[in-house]
């Protein structure tokens, strides 16, 4: 009968430990910048989005072409920026194509490069921000009302859901992951399985029923528990998209900024593909 190697089980138990409290602390940070101000709701928003750029473009592109990747970075804030300005003090819609400038700029630049041996890794700098910039601008059609009043329940809501759907994936895999050993997509997450999907999506449903009878989220019973499903759905190949490009560049986790758990891209690969897939369900039915 083999014995447990206690040195192996006190480093489980603290890396347990170091996972939960960063994890729990990220939420309240999180959770406090989305009821309070929206102010710190755009902050909170700009600062992940340009973690999360400067993690794909360390993952993509290396220490190469350090200032496009700065102009990239700006171009996204600048992005959020005009949503923002749009939302809460109803600049003219057409104000919105000054987000294009920025692009243009850095595709301008690309030019003036004199190393081209590298020149290809330019076109991961436009997937970065229409992979990442892109949806976290959008965040602020979540976050205010049509009248520009801003309340961060429904994008907490939106957190809630994703959130749940990666511990109901996760738990479920744990549970009932060799009893149904059925991999989702073994060639990029040889990890997931199909019992942890379906637990996914189980839990990310129970949670939108429970947010709607709370009266957190505030719209009739059957589009709560379809926004439910899809975004759990989306969020496994947010999820699958981010192992991708991981796997493709050898790299196990897109960063170290939160002990325990990796990079914020790490932590909102689910949201990146979820949280867009959701607002255009909640739009076609004017519900946003």
């Amino acid at each position: 009968m083999s014995r447990r190697n206690p040195l192996k089980l006190e480093w489980i138990m603290n890396n347990v430990t170091v996972r939960t409290i960063s994890g729990v602390a990220f939420i309240i940070v999180m959770v406090a910048c989305l009821m309070f101000n929206k102010f710190l709701f755009a902050g909170m928003m700009i600062l992940i989005m340009s973690v999360m750029l400067v993690e794909f473009y360390g993952i993509t592109m290396g220490h190469s072409y350090t200032f496009s990747k700065v102009l990239a970075i700006l171009a996204g804030i600048f992005l959020f920026g005009v949503l923002f300005a749009e939302a809460t003090y109803h600049i003219p819609i057409r104000f919105i194509a000054l987000a294009i400038v920025p692009v243009f700029i850095v595709m301008i630049n690309s030019l003036y490069v004199k190393d081209k041996e590298e020149y290809g890794k330019f076109s991961n700098i436009y997937t970065g921000l229409l992979y990442i910039a892109v949806p976290i601008a959008l965040s602020n059609l979540i976050a205010f009302d049509k009248a520009g009043n801003f309340s961060g329940n429904l994008l907490l809501c939106f957190f809630i859901i994703i959130w749940c759907s990666d511990v109901g994936a996760f738990a479920f895999g744990i549970s009932l992951g060799k009893r149904f050993p059925k991999k989702l997509f073994p060639t990029v997450s040889p990890k997931k399985t199909w019992v942890g999907f379906i637990g996914g999506v189980i839990l990310s449903v129970v949670a939108a029923f429970v947010l709607y009878e709370v009266g957190l989220l505030r719209f009739p019973l059957i589009h709560s528990l379809i926004l439910a499903l899809i975004m759990s759905v989306a969020g496994v190949y947010g999820d699958l998209y981010e192992s991708q490009w991981k796997r493709v560049f050898g790299v196990k986790d897109s960063g170290n900024i939160i002990p325990g758990h990796g990079g914020l891209l790490d932590r909102f690969d689910s949201t990146l593909m979820a949280m867009p897939f959701g607002a255009i369900y909640l739009a076609i039915f004017d519900l946003l």
